[in-house]
This record gives structure tokens, sequence and C-alpha cells, in this order.
């Protein structure tokens, strides 16, 4: 009797590693293998990177870059791909052309571009082919100080619903606003899809953990979305879904210490 093998539900991210292990390719791995899925990457930058900071950024070569991609696509179908911090046009170019070749589908894009402390992580020319590019992705994750680079204006709970719409309709994708602890005069923290193919708004709330302990929130939303698309969920299930992973991760970790500086969350429930 032919002994049937059953394949692995696939996610591929392409982002830059942090040495530290909070962000980046690690948080998206940890994320992915946590929500039920096979994790491959191709790495984009190295940082030399800790709790407290980064210290140094080496790109990736796009030749190698390049390999990477033609590697994994050449002998693996994904069933969905995440995509972290594109520091160049170079490196834009380069992955929208070989995910075009190899078709890929439930493309997450978290735009990253702007640090926490609100400095921009990437030139102006990379933010102009960057949004160029949104609109081959499913879905885009950008945080408030992100959003407001794409729509030019400011961000706050009166508006945030309607800048997701703005967003998604000027880019012709769909977007999760994570609009964080907008409203002081709640405990929720809230994130704002919109849905660009119906044109719905979805308001999601999970509550306010008191915590530093958040280092790696974006990357593990876009790559916990990016799972749960490849197994199968619409994309409203998909991110609450992820939202919610993401609120129980930070619980679990609010109380751990790892360093000196900003901890992970906890994507294990480690002990």
């Amino acid at each position: 009797m032919e002994n049937i093998k059953t394949p692995y539900q696939t996610v591929l991210t392409i982002a830059g590693s942090d040495s530290g292990g909070c962000a980046g390719i690690q948080a998206d791995i940890k994320s992915i293998s946590a929500c039920g899925a096979y994790a491959a990457s191709v790495i984009t930058a190295t940082t030399a990177q800790n709790t407290q900071g980064v210290t140094d950024i080496h790109a990736i070569p796009v030749d190698h870059l390049e390999k990477q991609l033609e590697a994994v696509f050449s002998d693996i179908e994904f069933d969905a791909i995440k995509i972290g911090m594109l520091h160049s046009c170079e490196v834009i170019n380069a992955i929208a052309s070989k995910l075009s070749t190899y078709k890929a589908k439930n493309i997450v894009l978290d735009p990253v571009m702007v640090a926490t402390s609100g400095d921009k992580l990437i030139t102006d020319e990379a933010i102009d082919c960057l949004k160029q590019f949104l609109p081959k992705a499913t879905v885009i994750t950008p945080n408030r100080k992100e959003a407001e680079i794409l729509v030019g204006h400011a961000i706050d709970k009166d508006n945030c619903e309607v800048t997701a719409r703005e967003i998604g309709t000027q880019f012709k994708t769909s977007v999760v606003l994570k609009g964080g602890h907008l409203d002081p005069t709640t405990n929720d923290m809230l994130d704002i899809l919109y849905e660009y193919k119906t044109d719905q708004l979805f308001v999601i709330k999970n509550p306010l953990i008191d915590t530093n302990n958040t280092h790696g929130t974006g990357c593990s939303l876009s790559s916990s979305i990016a799972t749960f698309l490849g197994k199968g969920d619409q994309l409203e299930e998909a991110v609450r879904k992820a939202c919610q992973y993401v609120n129980q991760s930070i619980a679990k970790g609010k109380d751990k210490a790892l360093g000196r500086g900003n901890g992970p969350i906890n994507h294990f429930g480690l002990k």
C-alpha cells in the first residue's frame, strides 16, 4: 500500500534578522510555528541587536537575496508570504519580481518605516517604491506612525477607522491599522481592519496589558495573520485570531525577564 504523505502548511517570511531574537525573522518563525505552520525564511539584512536597540545593520547583497528567493520558491509551494522591512528600491523590485514569477498568494506586508522613537528607518526613495508595491499585498499592517506617512495626516481615535479605509482605497489593498492604545479613557488595544474587496470595516479590541515586553509585536502579528490565511481562514477571521494570539503572548510574557531593555512577547507560553 502506497504511503501517502501529507504536505505541511507553509509560510515564507522575508525579513531582517534580529540577533536578540525578539523581532524580525526570529519572531516570525516563532509566531508561524506557534500558530501551526511550517516556517521558511529569506533574510534581507542582519542586525546587531538586543533588547536595548540596534547597533548595526548589514544589508544582504541583492544577488544573494535573489538566490535565496529562487532556492525556496523553486522547491516549496507556499500557502502564504509575510514580508517585513524592505530597505531599498532594489530589494523591493527583486522581491516583487519573484513574487510575480511564482504567483505568490496571501501576501501580508508589514510596511516597516518608522522606529518606536519616531525616526524613519528607510529613505524617502524606498518609501516611494514601497507605496508602488503595496497593491500587490493581500493585506498591509502599518502602525499609526507608518499609516500617517502613507496617508499624509495625523491619526487619532476619532479618525482611525476612516483612515484605514482611506489607505486601503488609495493603495487598493486591505489594511490592518495597528491603532494601539489610542483612547486613554479605555483599557482597550484597538486594531482596525479594512477589507478592500468588501469595503467593510472591523474594530478589533483586546485588553491593554501593562508591560514593556512588547518587542516584536508587529512582526508577530503580521506573520500570524499570514499563517492563519495560509491555513485557509478568511481575512477577518485570520486577523482576529492573530490579534488574539499576540495579545495572549503579551500576557504570558508580561512578567518574564530577558535582557536589560524591552523584552519579547512569550510566543510559546514558556515557563
